[in-house]
């Protein structure tokens, strides 16, 4: 949900869990140099990052050989793990050739903020769980709706328990 800048997790429709992201500052969209975050229906192309170590920096998807604390001053790379999005709808065919990814970023305080170039920026704990359980071909679904609008477990009697990086439901 891009409105509420959170990621949940299904299994065969059982929700697994919510994390809090950041979306693009610049809003909604796929038109190429937008630098927006693209809605719709995607799929996770391709996985980058197995093994690598807690703010492992990537330029170009490769590593650096760098690594970054959360939350250091200075700049802002791609770090941790990469889960590259493709478009599987018109309305965000351009997501693959625009780079768009799930990804680590060690700017962490600005998660659940929209604060990004386009891409899904996660807390590096965060993406190295969601990487480890997404393969290629999982679905992606962009929204800019609240999560219960899609997930009608959330609409429900639910407790929903909040860690410091994620948020589970209790039925």
């Amino acid at each position: 949900s891009a409105r509420e800048q959170k990621l949940a997790v299904l299994d065969r429709g059982n929700l697994m869990a919510i994390y809090p992201v950041s979306t693009s500052k610049f809003g909604l969209g796929d038109w190429p140099g937008s630098s927006c975050t693209p809605l719709g229906e995607l799929e996770v192309a391709k996985k980058i990052g197995d093994h690598a170590t807690p703010g492992t920096v990537f330029k170009d998807r490769r590593r650096t050989g760098e690594i970054v604390a959360s939350d250091s001053p200075g700049r802002d790379p791609i770090v941790t793990r990469i889960l590259w999005l493709r478009g599987r709808e018109a309305q965000n065919g351009n997501a693959l050739a625009r780079m768009i990814y799930i990804h680590g970023t060690p700017e962490e305080r600005n998660i659940g903020f929209p604060a990004s170039y386009g891409c899904i920026r996660m807390r590096s704990s965060d993406i190295i769980n969601l990487y480890e359980i997404a393969g290629p071909g999982a679905e992606v679904t962009i929204i800019d709706a609240p999560l219960a609008s899609m997930i009608p477990i959330l609409a429900g009697p639910t407790q929903l328990v909040q860690t410091a990086h994620s948020t589970s439901v209790i039925r």
